[in-house]
């Protein structure tokens, strides 16, 4: 079922992709939500969650139930790799700092947040190709902890219809984080 959920919403997405939502969306209150929502799973493996709002972080542009999902799953899944006992530190604030990429051409300011987890971190050779639809760093490790193979394929589908960026840094032994950038909603 999860498997056709996630097939479903990938393709949904995949076929909105030149239309770019607009509406204004509030993605410290998604965030707050999502860590409720998350908040047992974490307790399971004893993990601590630390959200990092800056105060007045104003709404971004897009579509809420897509970046749910996107907030979602990259939370998701840092508790998934994440190691027992550890944390989940979740950020949200305004910057300058882009990355290279081609939808941040234009921007000066965009709403930064990052999600990042202490755990295995994921080998340099795999970062490219991590957010294809189906590719596994380690199969036995993705069965072992449940999952489709399509999370990261839909963030990137979503960060990409929104024109905001993604980027990902891991180290070996000591964990990833993943960072996404999106437009700031202006009226």
């Amino acid at each position: 079922k999860q498997l056709i959920d996630d097939l479903l919403s990938l393709s949904k997405i995949e076929m909105n992709v030149h239309s770019v939502p607009t509406e204004p969306v509030d993605l410290a209150k998604i965030m707050r939500n999502a860590a409720e929502h998350l908040k047992r799973n974490a307790a399971d493996k004893n993990m601590r969650m630390t959200l990092n709002i800056h105060d007045n972080l104003p709404q971004v542009k897009g579509e809420g139930n897509e970046l749910t999902q996107v907030v979602h799953n990259l939370v998701s899944n840092a508790i998934k790799y994440g190691y027992p006992d550890s944390e989940v530190t979740v950020n949200a604030k305004i910057t300058t700092e882009l990355p290279q990429d081609l939808n941040m051409r234009n921007l000066t300011r965009v709403v930064m947040m990052s999600v990042k987890d202490q755990g295995e971190g994921i080998p340099k050779q795999h970062l490219p190709r991590l957010m294809e639809r189906f590719y596994r760093v380690d199969s036995a490790r993705t069965r072992q902890v449940g999952g489709t193979g399509l999370g990261l394929a839909i963030v990137k589908g979503i960060i990409i219809r929104h024109r905001g960026a993604i980027t990902i840094d891991s180290v070996v032994g000591e964990g990833s984080t993943f960072t996404v950038y999106l437009p700031i909603y202006e009226s």
